[in-house]
């Protein structure tokens, strides 16, 4: 959150300016401040962020989220039918079937979901005999409570704004504390933590090398989320990066999204550069041979069809929403259906012909597609046990680094003072124009953050130079 010189030195005068070491301490003071004040909104939500991400991997870890770690006490040679699997789920949940998700190994649970007029119902059962496993509510535990906090503060619109905001401050936070903390002189202590070190030094020492170590990785996962985000993830990058439908050579398409058929909730169920991309229409003569000439065009013969097209272990059947839906057949590693996102494979199939409509792997994505296909279910720690470890381990870093900064700063707070006792201004600031130009791309690149600086820059204009009250509360 904050770091402090070794010793102070008064602010050279201007006489001194070009000196090269009293440019450094100007800029080191100013990039101190700049540190401290994006902590204060910023700490909170890391803290926030870190915890339910530990949450969710656990939870996906040792219990999974849509049922796939349910284990059969009973495996057979030959699984039941699917009609007859598919009616046992429906006895157990009626309702209206949406899809099916195959199990990652055989000794693993067959899920159906079925759409009721209360909401989305999971059945787990075992496809070999039939027998019901498990009915819950989707979306509705542990994980997804952790989900909905991390992605929008249980308040909609307004909680993905305010976490948008914090990450692009986040990014601010990350530059400026590598500049405070990078080796000028001494690698050692900038790698090393100082053990030997008491009280706020030591605080300081390890708050610099753990921030140091995992700056890299803080940066990747807050541009992948902040590409979850509703403005610069939907309105800018992802708009820019979408799948485009017009590869589908004459493929008609449908007035839906992929987004608003197959995502559900606030969870997203559908790989990031297809989420804006329109779903292909059924009912016409387009498309590719799919099933076999002459067969109904069914549930599963769909799913035999996922099979032989290379759709091994888990993966997913979407049902036709509609008299112009699609069957969907679909492998994604961010729903955890593998942990190797460079097989992700979405499968369109017209549900009167059987052709396929369209067919788009991991290697038809833009780059920003393909960076987010890698990034969210390493992001999410879903690419195997390295993957978990490293994610495990960072988030404690970022509860570590947050607690730490506060810590710092009530340290350095004089005892008693009804003030923030912010970092000093440094007089006569060179390269003044230099640094609003970078203040001003950031605000371009990321909107929200920028029109939050505008709005303290205004506050400080109107307000804190007029209140000497509150100038000194916030100094």
């Amino acid at each position: 959150m904050e770091t402090t010189p070794a010793a102070r030195q008064p602010h050279p005068t201007r006489a001194a300016a070009q000196d090269p070491d009293k440019l450094a301490q100007k800029f080191y003071f100013a990039a101190w401040r700049w540190h401290f004040y994006a902590g204060l909104y910023v700490v909170p939500f890391m803290i926030m962020l870190a915890v339910t991400g530990l949450m969710m991997m656990l939870i996906t870890q040792f219990d999974g989220r849509d049922g796939e770690k349910i284990q059969l006490t009973t495996v057979t040679e030959q699984a039941l039918p699917y009609d007859r699997q598919a009616a046992a789920a429906l006895a157990a949940q009626p309702g209206d079937l949406a899809e099916w998700i195959g199990p990652k190994s055989e000794t693993l649970a067959t899920v159906f979901r079925i759409k009721t007029d209360e909401g989305q119902r999971l059945v787990a059962l075992n496809q070999y005999t039939g027998e019901v496993l498990k009915v819950w509510d989707r979306r509705a535990g542990w994980y997804d409570w952790a989900d909905n906090l991390h992605g929008s503060l249980l308040i909609g619109d307004t909680g993905d704004r305010l976490i948008e905001i914090a990450a692009g401050l986040g990014l601010l936070l990350v530059l400026t504390g590598l500049y405070i903390w990078w080796p000028r002189d001494n690698w050692r202590a900038a790698l090393l933590p100082d053990f030997s070190a008491r009280r706020r030094a030591l605080w300081k020492s390890l708050h610099g090398v753990v921030g140091f170590w995992m700056s890299a990785l803080l940066i990747v996962f807050l541009i992948s989320g902040l590409s979850w985000t509703g403005i610069w993830g939907g309105k800018f990058v992802q708009a820019w990066s979408t799948f485009p439908a017009q590869k589908w050579d004459a493929v008609p398409l449908s007035d839906t999204t992929h987004a608003a058929h197959l995502n559900h909730g606030h969870t997203n169920d559908v790989p990031w550069a297809l989420e804006q991309t329109p779903m292909p229409a059924s009912g016409s003569e387009a498309g590719i041979t799919g099933t076999a000439e002459g067969e109904p065009v069914t549930a599963e013969t769909v799913i035999a069809l996922g099979r032989a097209l290379g759709m091994e272990g888990r993966f997913r059947l979407a049902y036709p929403g509609s008299d112009k839906g699609v069957w969907t057949i679909n492998r994604d590693s961010m729903s955890s259906d593998s942990d190797d996102p460079f097989i992700d494979r979405t499968i369109h199939v017209d549900q009167y012909s059987g052709k396929i409509l369209a067919d788009v792997a991991y290697a038809d994505y833009s780059w920003a597609g393909k960076s987010m296909a890698v990034g969210i279910p390493f992001h999410m720690g879903l690419m195997g046990t390295w993957n978990f470890v490293l994610n495990l381990v960072f988030c404690l870093s970022v509860i570590f680094i947050s607690v730490s900064g506060i810590v710092m700063w009530v340290k350095r707070r004089p005892s008693g003072a009804a003030r923030l006792a912010a970092p000093p201004v440094p007089a006569d600031l060179p390269f003044w124009k230099g640094a609003l130009l970078v203040g001003l791309f950031c605000a371009l690149a990321f909107p929200l953050v920028g029109v939050t600086l505008l709005v303290v820059l205004a506050l400080d204009v109107l307000l804190l130079s007029n209140l000497p009250v509150l100038k000194r509360a916030l100094s």
